[in-house]
Formats: C-alpha cells, structure tokens, sequence
C-alpha cells in the first residue's frame, strides 16, 4: 500500500517561513518512485473546499495557485522520494491543512496524505 505522509506544519507569524514536506512509501509490492508520479499540494481551509495550491508533474511542469505565485516553491527530491513545499512571506490566509497528493498514470491510480496543519497567526 502506497503512503503519503506530511510533516512540517505549524504555527508561523505572518511574513514567516515554513517548508511542507510529503514522504512517498510503500511495502516491497507496492513501492513506487517519486518520478513515476504528478505531485500536488492541496489546502483546505475551515469552511472552503479543497484547492490546488502547487503541482509538478513527472515532466517537471509546475502549477501555482495565484495566491501563493512567488511566495511558494514546489520541488521533489528524488533520492528522498520526497516533495516539499517551500512557503514564504506567509500570510494569515495561507492557514489550512495542507494535503500532499501523488497520482500514478502508469497504475491509473492516486493517493492523498492525512494533511498537516498550518497556522499562519500573531
């Protein structure tokens, strides 16, 4: 069974920094590489629905919501089958949990992480 997990969350001032990162795993049968997959950040704020926050696909193109274009910074680490999510001069509306979500074309599948709370507050 193929597992996300984030970490990194937290409380941060407004115009702080944090850096999300989200582990692929897997068990002998079910491991797969970080390249094979698209890898997105989510958010969910209380009240709102889900939103795309940044993506990158195995191709390396990258989508940024346009609330977060040039305050965040997606990037994958391949040895690490690991993506991280560099967030910058945070602002109280960044506060959500924050999902990482990797799809598979090749296995026509996806898999969500359990989310990760973040906090932007004085």
């Amino acid at each position: 069974q193929v597992q996300l997990v984030e970490s990194g969350g937290g409380l941060v001032q407004p115009g702080g920094s944090l850096t999300l990162s989200c582990i692929v795993s897997g068990s002998l049968f079910s491991f797969i590489s970080i390249d094979e997959l698209d890898m997105g950040w989510y958010r969910q704020a209380p009240g709102k629905q889900r939103e795309l926050v940044a993506s990158t696909t195995v191709d390396g193109n990258t989508i940024y919501a346009d609330s977060v274009k040039g305050r965040f910074t997606i990037s994958r680490a391949s040895a690490k089958n690991t993506v991280s999510l560099q967030m910058s001069s945070l602002k109280p509306e960044d506060t959500a949990v924050y999902y990482c979500k990797g799809t598979s074309s090749r296995r026509n599948e996806y898999y969500w992480g359990q989310g990760i709370r973040v906090t932007v507050s004085s």
